[in-house]
């Protein structure tokens, strides 16, 4: 299987898509670390994604890589409030830390994609998937 992990730290930014109400809908997010299974994140709890994503927890997350192979990560989101967790994203991201300053901030929320299974595409090996 491909290291997910080192793709997502070499090409940090992907395509998150989330359920709003009966439509599908992507954004660009940016990928923060990841610990196993689990590829955190950053929102803010009073945007739309926030809420798509309390609604409804099944996301996906791509990243095209060199457009060779693509990955894609799909689970289930899991919210966190752990401060050791926040202050890592902060102290690893400086732009992200910009925006919220300290992991107390009442609209930072992290949280991770409980990965259940990955897709990966490439030009020569086709599309695999795997399932965790």
């Amino acid at each position: 299987m491909i290291d997910y992990a080192a793709l997502l730290k070499a090409t940090p930014n992907g395509v998150l898509a989330t359920q709003d109400g009966q439509r599908v809908k992507t954004r660009v997010f940016q990928f923060l670390f990841a610990d196993g299974k689990k590829v955190y994140f950053c929102t803010n709890n009073e945007k739309p994604v926030y809420t798509q994503l309390k609604a409804n927890s099944n996301v996906s997350f791509c990243v095209p890589g060199d457009f060779s192979p693509v990955v894609s990560l799909n689970g289930k989101v899991v919210f966190t409030d752990d401060m050791t967790l926040k202050a890592r994203a902060l102290d690893e991201n400086p732009l992200i830390k910009t925006i919220y300053n300290s992991p107390d901030n009442p609209i930072f929320t992290l949280f991770y994609i409980d990965v259940e299974e990955v897709e990966t595409f490439g030009f020569s090996e086709g599309p695999r998937s795997y399932k965790l």
